[in-house]
């Protein structure tokens, strides 16, 4: 096996994941997992952009995506109601 052919399945695979963790992400209606979800969906990014050999969007990528929008979602959440939908809602 050539290291293109495996550098080719590991992006794939990557792809996979970005894919479903950004349908659970939209799909979610507690808002912290959907935070999660999308934060994982960052670091997948992050992974292909190392792999992809672009080490400087690789670090300003994960201080943004992995670090900052998630931390001020988060801030924004607590500020809000917890779960998507009518507020009085039994969760």
């Amino acid at each position: 096996m050539s290291p293109e052919t495996l550098i080719l399945g590991i992006l794939g695979f990557l792809g996979l994941v970005s894919v479903i963790a950004t349908f659970l992400a939209i799909m979610e209606r507690d808002l912290l997992r959907a935070v999660l979800f999308s934060a994982i969906q960052s670091t997948v990014y992050a992974f292909i952009y190392y792999l992809l050999m672009a080490p400087d969007i690789v670090l300003v990528y994960i201080r943004v995506a992995v670090g900052l929008y998630p931390a001020i979602v988060l801030f924004l959440i607590k500020k809000t109601e917890r779960y998507e939908g009518e507020s009085g809602e039994n969760h």
